[in-house]
Formats: structure tokens, C-alpha cells, sequence
């Protein structure tokens, strides 16, 4: 699937309006196949993007854990770390 979308779940603060509706809008990219749909699906397009939203927002408003909430600062750092491990060193340039 898309590797682009991230969990946007139990997360402190909470994701936002903008994140759930970036995900939707790569959501539905990736399963029309448009990046910028034509002026004859775009109407179609839009609305999808608009229920993915919807959807989302109320999945991640009714889903409960126990776990405590995630640090964006923390997970951001892990992912650095894995991309370097995976891809060596990307930040060469900034060494």
C-alpha cells in the first residue's frame, strides 16, 4: 500500500484536521492512480477525498488503547534512525 500515509492514531496532541485529510488525499491518490485528476473526475475525486476524511476522523475519534500516547518527537527520531540504518547515512550533506 502506500507507504507515504502515516499512523495517525494515539498520538499526543492528536492528529490534526490537516494530517487526517493529507492522509485521505494520499489514500485515494494512490487507489485512482491520479495525481491530479482531469477536470471530468475531478468532482468524483474530491468527493472521495472528502468521505476518506470523514471516515478517518471517525475511526481515529471511536478507537480505544490502553497504551500511553506516542511522542511525534520520539517516532520521528525512529524513523530517522531507520531510514539511516536501511539507506545508510542520508544527512551527509548536513555532516
Amino acid at each position: 500500500m502506500c507507504l507515504n500515509i502515516k499512523t495517525l492514531y494515539n498520538f499526543e496532541p492528536p492528529a490534526t484536521e490537516d494530517e487526517i485529510q493529507a492522509a485521505a488525499l494520499q489514500f485515494v491518490r494512490k487507489i485512482s492512480g491520479f495525481q491530479q485528476p482531469s477536470k471530468s473526475n475531478e468532482e468524483a475525486f474530491n468527493q472521495a477525498v472528502r468521505e476518506v476524511t470523514q471516515a478517518a476522523a471517525k475511526l481515529l475519534e471511536s478507537l480505544v488503547t490502553n497504551s500511553e500516547p506516542r511522542n511525534r518527537e520520539v517516532e520521528i527520531e525512529r524513523a530517522r534512525a531507520r531510514s539511516a540504518k536501511r539507506f545508510g547515512t542520508a544527512n551527509k550533506a548536513n555532516s
